[in-house]
This record gives C-alpha cells, sequence and structure tokens, in this order.
C-alpha cells in the first residue's frame, strides 16, 4: 500500500519508504521536531531519499547535526 504522505500521521518512528515525498505534513513533523528555522535544501532531500533505511526520527536527527546553531540552507 502506497504511503499518504500528506495525511500520515508522522512521528519519529515513522519509516521513510520509497513514496516519500516532502509534503507540507513532513515540514510541519520537522518544524516540530527541529525548529520553525527547519529548512530542507537539495543534498538534505537527496539524502532523505538516498535509499538507505531510516525514519523520520533519523531524518531530525540528521538535519539537528548538520544544520543547528549554524546558518540554515534557504
Amino acid at each position: 500500500m502506497k504511503t499518504d504522505w500528506h495525511s500520515l500521521d508522522i512521528s519519529r518512528t515513522t519509516v521513510v519508504d520509497k513514496d516519500y515525498k516532502n509534503t507540507q505534513n513532513v515540514r510541519r513533523f520537522l518544524s516540530a521536531e527541529c525548529g520553525a528555522e527547519c529548512k530542507l535544501d537539495r543534498n538534505f532531500m537527496a539524502w532523505i531519499i538516498n535509499g538507505e533505511p531510516k525514519t523520520m526520527g533519523d531524518v531530525a536527527d540528521e538535519w539537528q547535526r548538520i544544520y543547528a546553531g549554524s546558518v540554515k540552507p534557504a
């Protein structure tokens, strides 16, 4: 069954699958986890969908590792 990233109840344990979409719902989750300044650049979006197993918690943690306390991507 295809994941509906628009209406899915996203949590830190939600698995990023082959149907991942950068929806408003995803951005809302990441803003809650990482702060309102959370923005996704192309390199980070490519990392999200690179085929390596990860959860949305992994995505939030990696964003914070890379961008927290630094200049955020535009």
